[in-house]
């Protein structure tokens, strides 16, 4: 057997290990680094090493790092409580307010479990409250979380730009983000459109018209009742270990001035990347350094709070995939793919691997693993950004599943009684949209794009 073949067979064991059990698939790639890389070819620490991305872990690590200060401070909550009070009395307009916050934070670099966890118990509650479908209510929050995800400076763009550029690819970085947001928009719209339609029929799982029920203030910080976990095997069952929090009238507290800068530096680092082009990684770090003198404290909250298990997964898998390009793996299964059919039922065919593999496995994982397989499909004339579109696309839709985190966060917050009910609901909607995603990025962005 190939050394290519064993490479190729130990990264397909990877994300089944990863799925089956709970361990970090980039600890598994850092392994597969050093057996395929070290052990059977006998690559030096250097020649291994050299393909560890350390322009992607910096970013990932001053993102993180600066929004939990935020976080620490306060400020995150803050927004999210902005986002309910802005739609006041008018009830229709708070879940369409939850997604357009939801988007800021995740395109403003959070990453999308933070931004799901902080707003899954309010809008729960408010789901609860007003008798709005919760199956509608996690397709909003859910998507709206991923809306923001590919912006120019948030991590998952970052991370597809990085691994585009290394291969000589360049990407569109509005494109990949407005269509992204769009594409979300649209799904969480039709998903609403489509439990109103159920319900009118007698068939969905509650009212999508909320009854008009004053809202007041609702408790938005998610403290009022501990959600105790992610959700990983509480998701799994449809009765996870989390209380859902439910709504109650708050005061407005004052905003404080370590607030009013935290918001100041957000307003900073966008206009240092976006027009002043500096690097994501370092500026993140430097406002997250300047706001840790505000409060000297906060920063151990803040070091705490940095996505390490992500740095662990991006980095390893990243490193691995490396070692599978400079052997020739990479090479070999493109061409194998490429060999299937035409570039652009390829390009399908790898849509689809990337929807149903996400539902059970890491999305930032398998992006980092099957964009560059898309390479001999882009030397072919197909868009390069139109790939892109839809390989993030189908890789994030799916994580409405309860089996993801997202969606086991949207379960947890859930009420106990609701659980085993949307758990169904939400293995029967993530089915649709495994299929249904792939297909419609596929033809809007690959086909037609």
């Amino acid at each position: 057997m190939s050394v290519e073949i064993i490479a190729i067979a130990l990264l397909v064991g990877m994300f089944v290990l990863a799925t089956l059990k709970p361990i970090n698939i980039g600890l598994l790639g850092l392994v597969g680094t050093l057996v395929v890389g070290n052990l059977l070819l006998g690559m030096s620490d250097e020649e291994l090493l050299e393909n560890f991305p350390v322009k992607i872990v910096l970013t990932i690590i001053g993102v993180t790092y600066f929004f939990g200060m935020a976080g620490a401070n306060g400020t995150i909550d803050l927004l999210v409580s902005w986002a309910i009070r802005l739609a006041g009395r008018r009830t229709s307009a708070v879940p369409w307010m939850i997604f357009a916050f939801a988007s800021i934070l995740t395109l403003l670099g959070t990453f999308s479990p933070a931004a799901v966890a902080l707003f899954a118990p309010a809008a729960m509650g408010y789901a609860r409250r007003v008798g709005y479908s919760p199956v509608a209510m996690c397709a909003i929050v859910i998507c709206g979380a991923h809306a923001g995800a590919f912006s120019p400076i948030s991590v998952s763009g970052v991370l597809v730009h990085s691994i585009a550029a290394d291969n000589g690819i360049t990407i569109d970085k509005w494109s990949l983000f407005g269509a992204n947001y769009l594409l979300n928009l649209a799904f969480a719209i039709g998903t609403v459109a489509v439990c109103a339609a159920l319900r009118r029929r007698g068939r969905g799982d509650a009212p999508v018209e909320p009854r008009g029920a004053d809202l007041g203030s609702p408790d938005v910080s998610g403290r009022g009742t501990p959600a105790g976990g992610t959700g990983g095997t509480g998701g799994a069952s449809g009765t996870g270990g989390a209380t859902a929090v439910a709504t109650r009238p708050t005061t407005q507290a004052a905003v404080t001035v370590e607030q009013r800068v935290t918001l100041g530096l957000i307003v900073v680092l966008l206009l240092s990347v976006l027009v002043l082009e500096v690097p994501i990684s370092l500026a993140s770090i430097t406002v997250g350094v300047l706001l840790s003198f505000w409060r000297l404290p906060h920063q151990k909250e803040a070091i705490a709070a940095i996505s390490w298990p992500t740095v662990l997964l991006v980095g390893g898998m990243v490193t691995y995939m490396g070692v599978l390009q400079e052997i020739g793996a990479v090479d070999q299964l493109s061409s194998a793919a490429i060999a299937v059919g035409s570039p652009i039922l390829v390009a399908l065919l790898l849509s689809f691997a990337m929807g149903i593999t996400s539902a059970f496995a890491s999305s930032t994982a398998l992006l980092a693993a099957l964009i560059p397989l898309a390479l001999p499909v882009i030397d072919s004339g197909i868009s390069a950004t139109g790939i892109a579109i839809a390989l993030a696309f189908s890789a994030t839709a799916v994580d409405v599943s309860p089996f993801s985190t997202n969606g086991a966060l949207m379960l947890a917050s859930a009420a106990e009684s609701e659980r085993a009910r949307l758990f169904r609901s939400l293995i029967i909607y993530t089915a649709v949209i495994v299929v249904l995603a792939p297909v419609v990025a596929w033809l809007a962005f690959v086909v037609l794009g």
